[in-house]
């Protein structure tokens, strides 16, 4: 499970996870966003796609629950396996769910076995977003004036409520993340062998 700001590597991150994990799915929270004409817009004109209510989250928690009872036989909307039909039964399935607001979304709470929170600074996280091309393209303030303050607001009430979180920099290499994570998924691993 990997959570974070936009711009943060979680996509990154969970593919090269992928890359060196066999039997690992992954399911990416962007690829449950609602239509931009079902997106609210706020006082300021700004589309509000940092909230829970921009995203079909109920279709997501769905297709997490799909996967958990039949790993090996999924074909999910939003999921990029490498995972083997013809697998040994001592093979574990590994899924990776990434996006930013997994942690605040309560019918999820109880589904995770490790959880990250990937951390990078303001002025890095703008800078990222700055050379992303979205579809709408972010009116000028949209990141100061929602991208961030949204953030911090879900970042907070994920603080109030979340436990057992590690928080990882985000401006780190990307492969002393992935090995980070590999180990402790390795660790998870043979506690349930």
């Amino acid at each position: 499970m990997l959570v974070c700001i936009t711009n943060g590597g979680k996509t990154t991150l969970a593919r090269r996870l992928k890359e060196q994990l066999k039997n690992c799915t992954i399911i990416s929270q962007d690829n449950f966003f609602k239509s931009q004409s079902e997106v609210a817009v706020d006082e300021h004109g700004f589309l509000q796609y940092d909230v829970l209510d921009a995203l079909h989250m109920k279709e997501m928690v769905a297709s997490i629950h799909t996967w958990i009872a039949n790993p090996e036989g999924c074909a999910l909307p939003g999921q990029s396996s490498n995972i083997h039909n013809k697998q040994k039964e001592t093979d574990c399935c590994i899924l990776i769910v990434e996006g930013f607001l997994l942690y605040n979304y309560r019918p999820l709470s109880d589904i995770w076995n490790k959880k990250y929170f990937l951390t990078i600074p303001y002025e890095e996280c703008k800078k990222r977003r700055s050379t992303r091309i979205y579809n709408p393209p972010d009116p000028p303030g949209y990141f100061d004036g929602h991208v961030w303050p949204m953030y911090l607001k879900h970042k907070r009430e994920m603080e109030e409520n979340g436990t057992d979180i590690v928080y990882l920099d985000g401006t780190k290499l990307q492969d002393d993340l992935c090995s980070r994570i590999c180990s402790d998924i390795a660790q998870e691993l043979q506690k349930t062998s």
